[in-house]
Order: structure tokens, then C-alpha cells, then sequence
């Protein structure tokens, strides 16, 4: 991972959660790296002083743990990790390493437009929110996924001039397949059920939810009725599209709260809200607890 660096698609501009970019400190393939999870927790450690510091991170990470045990906190969720967890963590997305100093596996970074293109894998590459978790155990899927993920190390340790890009970008967008069709999926939305529209509604949603919560303007964006929108977010949340909306703005609010000194007016002007009596009812009304309540249970140490 890199240093922090600013993204220009954030509608939060310059939110000051860190946000590490891909910048791999021997960059061999543009757009890929795979390395060991200690190896990771070592480099951060190095650069960051803290390899369990809050950040984000603009690409995807594919994390199979092999050995020792602890927690990963991806939004607020915390997810136990042993042999056999995988989790798949996404741009945008605020994490933390809970005692990463006893985990190791193969930890694999990639820029989403680094698959190989095909429906299947541009699908899950681009979109936002789908499933973090996944415990494998030792079983066959183990196997099959641990088999994909030798076979892209393998090629990626080759002598430079013989590492083969094509070859990595297929081996990755098969295991991201693999990985699409395992059961037991945690921490995310059903990204098969939504479809096409779900994925296009998220993204714009990424894009815009700082600046609207009507569905009606999505729609209006996206060419659907706000209905096609509801029965797509039903499918792949079980929600309709404005709690889907609102959910999303909630979200980023709790990580500014948590992770941020900002204060709340502040928070509540990033989302939409010039008033800051209206983003407090918002928040209480999504989340049960006031602004400040949920900062003083919820500040992380940075």
C-alpha cells in the first residue's frame, strides 16, 4: 500500500479519513500486487508506525488467511478471522487490522479495471458493497481458491520479463468468479440479485449521495422509474431504494464521527445538510443514537 493520496471522485473531497492509494513500493505489474498478509502488516507498520490504523483504501484487497487468529473491522462490522476466512474488502471502504500482528495468508491488491474484462468479473469489480466475508473452513472451496491464488503468485514471482499480465488478469477475474458463486457470504448486498441496474444505481449513489437522498433523481439520472430502482435494491438488500440511499449517507456519517475530530455541523454540511438540527434527527432516526452519543461510544484512536 501507498501513502495517502487525495480521490477525485470522492464527494467528500477531502475527508480526512486516510485513504491509501495503490502504490506498491516495487510496482512489478501496474495495477497488481500479491503478497503475504505478515509481509503487509510489516509495511505498514513501517510506514504508518500503526498497522492497525483506520484507513481506506481506493482498490480492492482479496485476503486468505492460512494461519493464527483475530478480528477484521470493515464498517463498523467486525469479522472473525482464522485458516480458511476470506475477506474481499472494496474501494471506499473503512477498515481496520484487529491484532494483525498474529494473522498471515496471501493477501492480493488490484485496481478494479485489472481483471480480465468480462461481464462477470467487471460486475464485481465495479461495484460497490458486496459481500466482506466468507468462511471457508478447510473444505473444497478452500482448496479451489487456494489452487487460483498459488497459481497468480506463481506467476507473478516469474523473472520479470517472463511475468505474463494477461495470465495474472485472467487467474484473477476466474477466482473473483470462483469467489461470486461460494455460499455464506457476509457483510454485503447480493450483487447477482440486483443485476446490471442494482450495479448502476451504486455507482451513481457513490457518486452523488452527498448531494442528494431522492430517488427520483437517480432515477432521472439512470433512465429507470423509481419503482425499477426499488424492485432492483429489494432483490439485492431486501430494502427499498430510499432506505438504501439513506443508509448510505448514514454510513458515511458514522465513519466521519468515528474516525474524524470534525465537528458534527461540519459532518452534517459534507452530507447534504445545512442545518445541523436536521442531520441530527436524520442520524437518531437511522441509527437510534444521537451524533454525539455515537462518537463518544465509537471514536477510534488515530
Amino acid at each position: 500500500m501507498s501513502a495517502a493520496i487525495p480521490d477525485a471522485a470522492d464527494p467528500l473531497g477531502d475527508a480526512p479519513i486516510v485513504r491509501l492509494g495503490f502504490n506498491p513500493p516495487r510496482e512489478r505489474v501496474p495495477g497488481f500486487e500479491i503478497v503475504d498478509l505478515a509481509t503487509l502488516h510489516e509495511r505498514r507498520r513501517a510506514r504508518h508506525g500503526r498497522p492497525d490504523r483506520v484507513h481506506r483504501v481506493d482498490f480492492h484487497t482479496l485476503t486468505l488467511v492460512t494461519e493464527g487468529a483475530g478480528e477484521h473491522a470493515v464498517d463498523f462490522v467486525s469479522f472473525p478471522v482464522r485458516p480458511g476466512t476470506l475477506l474481499w474488502v472494496r474501494p471506499g471502504q473503512v477498515q481496520s487490522f484487529v491484532r494483525p500482528g498474529t494473522t498471515d495468508g496471501v493477501h492480493v491488491l488490484f485496481t478494479p479495471d485489472f481483471p480480465a474484462r468480462t461481464g462477470g468479473a467487471d460486475r464485481l469489480t465495479h461495484a460497490w458493497g458486496g459481500p466482506v466475508c466468507r468462511q471457508l473452513g478447510t473444505g473444497p472451496a478452500y482448496g479451489t481458491l487456494s489452487t487460483l491464488l498459488g497459481q497468480l503468485r506463481a506467476e507473478y514471482g516469474r523473472p520479470e520479463p517472463e511475468v505474463s499480465v494477461e495470465i495474472l488478469r485472467l487467474l484473477l477475474a476466474t477466482a473473483l468468479l470462483q469467489i461470486d458463486r461460494l455460499p455464506g457470504a457476509e457483510g454485503g448486498a447480493d450483487l447477482r440479485a440486483g443485476g446490471e441496474t442494482y450495479a448502476r444505481f451504486r455507482t451513481e449513489l457513490e457518486r452523488s449521495y452527498a448531494t442528494t437522498r431522492r430517488a427520483a433523481d437517480y432515477a432521472r439520472r439512470l433512465g429507470y422509474t423509481v419503482k425499477t430502482l426499488t424492485r432492483a435494491c429489494a432483490a439485492a438488500t431486501g430494502e427499498p431504494v430510499k432506505h438504501v440511499i439513506d443508509g448510505r449517507v448514514a454510513l458515511e456519517a458514522r465513519r466521519l464521527l468515528a474516525h474524524t475530530d470534525e465537528p458534527v455541523a461540519t459532518i452534517g454540511r459534507r452530507l447534504g445538510f445545512p442545518e445541523p438540527t436536521n442531520f441530527g434527527k436524520f442520524f437518531t432516526r437511522h441509527t437510534g443514537v444521537t451524533p454525539g452519543e455515537f462518537r463518544r461510544v465509537h471514536r477510534t484512536r488515530r
